[in-house]
């Protein structure tokens, strides 16, 4: 029985360079802690990582042998988002605790057909796309968290 390389370095995005393999996850499979993965060619590995943690498109995780294995977001079906007041519709979507990834011309949701059915009720135009996700990280930490404290408020002692 041949051993499974194991990862538990990881490397964000722009804090290295150099050969990997490649790993296309999709969001959800973005957000891990010990996981059995392969690689696009087939190779598997194991990630063991201190903490649960949402990895991001370009970020790299080394295995024990000092290889990389580059983490590529992987194409989903997604719902385009675009309409005369983008502003308002990002904050229906962000009041719904729904991830979302916000350009210039246009937000990016998993789809959804709840909220795509509210969106157009607001005014949205809704189109079925298939691509990467990679959604805003939250406010009050980097990517995802299972759960999230605002902190105490000036009125709390």
């Amino acid at each position: 029985m041949t051993d499974i390389p194991l990862a538990q370095i990881l490397h964000r995005s722009g804090d290295w360079s150099g050969e990997a393999a490649a790993c296309s996850l999709d969001y959800a499979a973005r957000f891990l802690r010990r996981k059995r993965l392969t690689t696009d060619a087939g190779q598997a590995f194991v990630v063991d990582l201190a903490q649960t943690t949402s990895l991001n498109d370009g970020d790299a995780l080394e295995l024990a042998d000092g290889g990389r294995v580059k983490v590529v977001a992987a194409t989903e079906a997604l719902l385009t988002v675009t309409g005369a007041n983008l502003p308002q519709l990002a904050w229906h979507i962000g009041n719904r605790h729904t991830p979302c990834q916000i350009e210039a011309d246009r937000l990016l949701i998993q789809a959804d057909p709840v909220i795509g059915h509210m969106l157009e009720h607001l005014g949205a135009t809704i189109t079925e796309i298939t691509a990467p996700f990679t959604p805003e990280g939250g406010a009050y930490g980097v990517g995802r968290t299972h759960s999230h404290e605002h902190g105490a408020t000036a009125h709390e002692h």
